[in-house]
């Protein structure tokens, strides 16, 4: 069984190819006839082919390619009639299709361009989150109204996961970042014999700022990439049209349980967190010989019930944002293998930077209100 062998003709733009065009013997002058094709021969001759399959017909796609992108049509001479229709049976343009240069990719006009299309995909993105927070906002008077029940069972599930499976990881960061910043601070501080201050510090620190947002950065990457991961899968399984089809909206079955849950969960890990970093606190002054009265005298003295009860509003509207925002991204999942890890990355990140931007603007509100 002679495999197809290339000869070259004398004007060097010719090609002679003989055999059997199978899978071996096309795999055996594949890189021969590459070169052939990219040395600029365009003309092959065939009629010494005996056998023509679909590893013969790669290979001519392959010098149709070649040639096509150097400007030159493939010109096959002396092909048996039943071979040249079954390669017109393959369509070039869908197997190996013309890569097309989009203008103005470089250069000024291309940097502005891709600005251009970020500014608006971000767009598009704060328009979708601005819709699916309204329909969560009318879900929920529905729900209040008795219109639509809520899905009692699936509420107490997620709180489960939320708040009692959620506690360990948050006690733990809690109590090592009170130990952390204590110290550090304690021994910055005892260069001018003001380590006494640490209190004061650690109390106010995590009751208004750290508290509720470490806590809601620990949620959006357990709980929101969670949420989008259920919810994308089930996206994914045609599980939504399934719902939509029995007259059951997706918004009240399915997000709104997960979301009441974890805005009634968040405040209370917010609470544990900042207790635990109260602990870690009180560790270090112990261990500087500070009596236990004196820290949590001084923690309590400094801090208000403006600075707890902000944390706390805080710590609701980083719930809303971390769990809406992870449903949100499972519900537009698109098809495909990768879609639902998309979207998990997708509701990490956007939940992580939505917790900073609020975070920004909360403390704005708080210096010109003056809380």
């Amino acid at each position: 069984m002679a495999a197809g062998k290339i000869k070259f003709h004398k004007s060097g733009s010719s090609m002679t190819v003989s055999g059997r065009l199978d899978a071996e013997g096309a795999g055996e002058v594949w890189k021969e006839a590459r070169s052939a094709v990219e040395s600029g021969c365009s003309t092959v001759e065939c009629s010494g082919v005996e056998y023509l399959d679909g590893g013969g017909a790669s290979l001519f796609m392959m010098m149709k390619a070649g040639c096509r992108d150097r400007g030159k049509n493939l010109s096959v001479d002396g092909l048996r009639p039943e071979f040249t229709s079954f390669l017109d049976l393959f369509d070039l343009e869908k197997s190996a299709p013309v890569q097309k240069q989009e203008k103005g990719k470089g250069g000024i006009k291309g940097w502005i361009t891709s600005i251009g299309k970020s500014g608006q995909a971000v767009a598009t993105d704060m328009r979708e989150q601005i819709e699916f927070t309204g329909e969560c906002f009318i879900a929920s008077i529905s729900t209040a109204a008795c219109k639509n029940k809520l899905r009692w069972p699936d509420f107490w599930l997620t709180c489960e996961k939320v708040g009692a499976d959620g506690l360990p990881i948050i006690i733990l960061i809690g109590f090592l970042m009170g130990l952390i910043m204590s110290f550090q601070s304690a021994v910055s501080l005892m260069r001018f014999g003001a380590e006494i201050f640490v209190p004061n510090m650690l109390g106010l620190v995590m009751f208004r700022e750290l508290g509720p947002m470490v806590t809601a950065i620990l949620l959006a990457g357990r709980t929101g990439s969670a949420f989008a991961a259920e919810i994308g899968t089930m996206k994914v399984n045609e599980e939504l049209d399934a719902l939509n089809t029995m007259g059951l909206n997706p918004i009240s079955f399915l997000v709104l349980p997960r979301v009441l849950a974890t805005v009634c969960m968040t405040p209370l890990l917010t609470l544990f967190f900042n207790f635990m970093s109260l602990v870690g606190g009180a560790l270090v002054m112990l261990s500087m010989g500070y009596p236990l009265a004196t820290f949590t005298s001084r923690v309590f003295e400094n801090v208000q019930w403006m600075d707890f009860s902000g944390g706390m509003l805080k710590a609701v509207v980083f719930s809303f944002l971390v769990a809406g925002i992870g449903c949100q991204r499972g519900l537009v999942t698109k098809s495909g293998a990768s879609a639902v890890g998309d979207s998990t990355t997708s509701a990490v990140v956007s939940g992580i930077i939505l917790i900073a931007v609020f975070d920004g603007l909360f403390a704005v509100i708080f210096f010109l209100t003056g809380i």
